[in-house]
């Protein structure tokens, strides 16, 4: 496995002017990280700045990095059908900025919606239509040698068993799933068990960690999960995921691909980044 950073995880530091993504990559490869998922939504948009793309490979070669995914949010739950081939169109072009930056994965969402439309009688209404679109997506994809997946987050394409259903609709060779293995907590679901799942159609893995509780005196600083409980974000290895486990599992099941770091904690980013990558690091040579 190839233990790598999100830049998703250094967000905070970007906004507050202390880093770019340059600065993003020579910490990634100062703390040992062997790759970086490239999230532009922290640093701005890149497709349609090729010279900013162009510096962005320079940088990661300079620094020994690869550049494992560019990772990009989307949303076919539109209120018309033009609204939804304009974001159609959108991601196929993200597709070639993907292609630009020389990764060969992509991810990309396919659908919110808001809690109360979160059931499941809506996603088996839905499924038709992203399954249809990320077929579409990951044929523009396959030309380039990508392969294209959609993450377990946002609590509506976040269980195990929807994204496996949605996996399997899609029905490409070059269409799976970023599995965070964290996320799955948000709609309860036991991470290793989830994990065992879908491990085996996942293109690339997250590895997020959590403080999970019961109840807390104070809610700020915490998402509610599906069914009430109560989630806060950890330093990747110190909170309350089984991740030595996870780890166990990924290499029973072959899993030798890209590991990605996404920090989403309240303690200072840089700092709980480089804890984190040593913690992972040591996680994975450790079992």
């Amino acid at each position: 496995m190839k233990v790598g950073l999100s830049s998703y995880s250094l967000a905070r530091a970007v906004k507050n002017g202390e880093m770019d993504i340059f600065g993003i990559l020579r910490f990634a490869a100062e703390n040992g990280a062997e790759h970086v998922e490239i999230v532009p939504g922290a640093f701005g948009e890149l497709t349609g700045n090729d010279e900013i793309i162009a510096k962005i490979v320079k940088s990661a070669k300079e620094n020994n990095l690869a550049l494992s995914s560019y990772t990009i949010g989307a949303n076919f739950v539109q209120p018309t059908p033009e609204a939804t081939r304009k974001e159609v169109d959108r991601i196929k072009r993200e597709v070639e900025t993907a292609a630009k930056l020389g990764v060969t994965r992509m991810r990309h969402d396919c659908g919110w919606r808001a809690p109360e439309e979160c059931h499941y009688a809506n996603f088996d209404k839905d499924i038709e239509l992203f399954a249809d679109i990320c077929g579409e997506i990951a044929d523009k994809a396959k030309s380039y040698g990508i392969t294209t997946s959609v993450e377990n987050h946002g609590f509506y394409v976040q269980a195990s068993e929807r994204i496996q259903r949605l996996v399997l609709k899609v029905n490409r060779d070059n269409f799976r799933t970023t599995l965070d293995v964290g996320n799955f907590l948000c709609v309860d679901e036991d991470p290793e068990a989830a994990t065992l799942n879908n491990i085996g159609i996942a293109s690339m893995v997250h590895f997020k960690d959590f403080h999970i509780r019961r109840e807390v005196p104070n809610p700020e600083g915490y998402i509610k999960t599906a069914h009430g409980r109560y989630i806060r974000g950890a330093i990747t290895g110190d909170g309350d995921v089984n991740l030595a486990g996870i780890v166990k599992i990924m290499k029973a099941a072959r899993y030798d691909g890209f590991l990605s770091i996404e920090y989403e904690g309240w303690d200072e980013c840089k700092s709980a980044c480089a804890r984190a990558l040593k913690n992972v690091k040591a996680l994975v040579a450790g079992n």
